[in-house]
């Protein structure tokens, strides 16, 4: 190209010459089109109908053409991430296929309309990038894996059905039968009217009471949308809060939901069985991700008027400030005086590294100051909650569901609902 704009700026026969190169330069052009030009290329594309969030899945990619250079671009959605290039491989039938891992990162339902192509023409002079529609749609809702392993089930059905049982029965405030008493039976037990009338020592056999009310109420506010171990909190707690639910369900506790923000949002009812699941499951990937701030004042009130009987409630919130966190201890004091509260607060795993790691420069001190002063806060929040006899959960995201069924296990044992 500098040799031909010399040659133009020169004049004369060198001008002719720099035009036969640029007219030899578009023939060229042509012929590779012409050789490398194949019409429409036909494209097969497949992706799972539903994902959980914060799990992967796979995009699946054939194009009907030679692999060689062959590659793509996918223009990801809201609510999946993946890889911006992708690369193809030969398939035995000669055809390009590519298997592309793709993160679910919020709920929603998320769609795939087209994707970029893109590969070389035989000469090298072109490249071909044409827009390729695929109209795929992936869904992508609350995590319930724990829930279809069975692994929650199990821990339940052991618990409340299995070796506890021995201990529950005899020690429950809800009576089951009458049976005839005998040596190691609990003295206390002996119905001593009903000894009399049937002329033999006659025992009351007791069990813990079931059929509790559970809510899981859900802070939607903007703090809850900040990301830790790559999913907003929201949805980390709209994942243990579907597997507590799941468990209170086994364990024939009727399970509600209640959403808030700047004002209250949903509220269901506690319902028996596993169609409440399916309902709570239903609303909760119905959540939008707010903007908002939360208040707790209004929801709180609301949440206490709408639940006169005493309940389990599960209180998923979080806080920075701390007159945020003084008016949420406030009016959580207010529920704890009827109902059984557990608060739930996602520990940062960052924040945690910052205030444990150790300094080299003065920036780094002053970042461990931050951090280990926002710890302190954060545990004397926690310590009066406790104080006003609320359970208090404050975990990385990894260990929450775990503790929250435990926690919930714990509490139906010793009845304190």
């Amino acid at each position: 190209m500098a040799i031909a704009v010399l040659a133009v700026a020169m004049g004369g026969g060198l001008r002719d010459a720099a035009l036969v190169v640029w007219v030899a330069l578009g023939v060229l052009l042509g012929l590779d089109f012409f050789l490398s030009w194949r019409g429409r290329v036909p494209v097969e594309a497949g992706a799972p109908t539903e994902l959980f969030v914060g799990e992967t899945g796979h995009l699946s990619l054939r194009v009907y053409r030679s692999a060689y250079g062959l590659g793509a671009r996918v223009p990801w959605p809201r609510g999946l991430d993946g890889p911006s290039d992708i690369e193809f491989e030969t398939a035995e039938d000669g055809s390009g296929i590519a298997n592309v891992p793709m993160r679910a990162v919020r709920r929603g339902v998320c769609t795939i309309s087209h994707i970029w192509l893109r590969w070389p023409s035989r000469l090298q002079l072109l490249e071909f990038t044409p827009k390729m529609k695929v109209d795929l749609s992936v869904g992508v809702v609350p995590n319930i894996r724990p829930v279809q392993s069975g692994e929650i089930t199990t821990h339940v059905q052991s618990t409340l059905y299995g070796v506890k049982e021995n201990r529950l029965v005899g020690e429950g405030s809800e009576f089951h039968q009458l049976r005839e008493f005998v040596q190691g039976m609990d003295i206390r037990s002996i119905d001593w009217k009903r000894s009399a009338r049937y002329q033999t020592l006659m025992a009351k056999d007791m069990q813990s009471e079931r059929n509790h009310h559970v809510i899981i109420a859900l802070d939607n506010g903007h703090l809850m949308r900040e990301e830790i171990g790559g999913l907003p909190k929201i949805d980390h707690a709209v994942n243990a809060g579907l597997a507590v639910a799941w468990a209170a369900a086994i364990g024939g506790d009727q399970v509600g939901l209640y959403a808030f923000d700047a004002r209250p949002r949903i509220f269901t009812p506690p319902e028996p069985g596993r169609l409440a699941f399916a309902r709570l499951r239903s609303r909760t990937a119905e959540l939008e991700y707010m903007s908002v701030e939360s208040n707790h004042t209004l929801a709180m009130a609301e949440l206490n008027a709408r639940t006169p009987r005493r309940s389990l409630i599960v209180v998923f919130s979080d806080f920075v400030d701390t007159t945020t966190a003084e008016l949420l201890v406030e009016n959580v004091s207010v529920l704890a005086k009827r109902h059984v509260i557990i608060f739930v607060a996602l520990r940062d795993p960052d924040l945690v590294a910052m205030a444990n790691a150790a300094p080299d420069t003065l920036d780094d001190v002053a970042t461990l100051v931050s951090a280990g002063q926002m710890q302190n806060e954060r545990q004397l929040v926690m310590e009066k909650l406790n104080r006003l006899g609320v359970t208090v959960i404050d975990s990385d995201p990894k260990a929450v569901t775990a503790k929250l069924i435990s926690t919930y296990l714990d509490i139906k044992a010793r009845e304190l609902i």
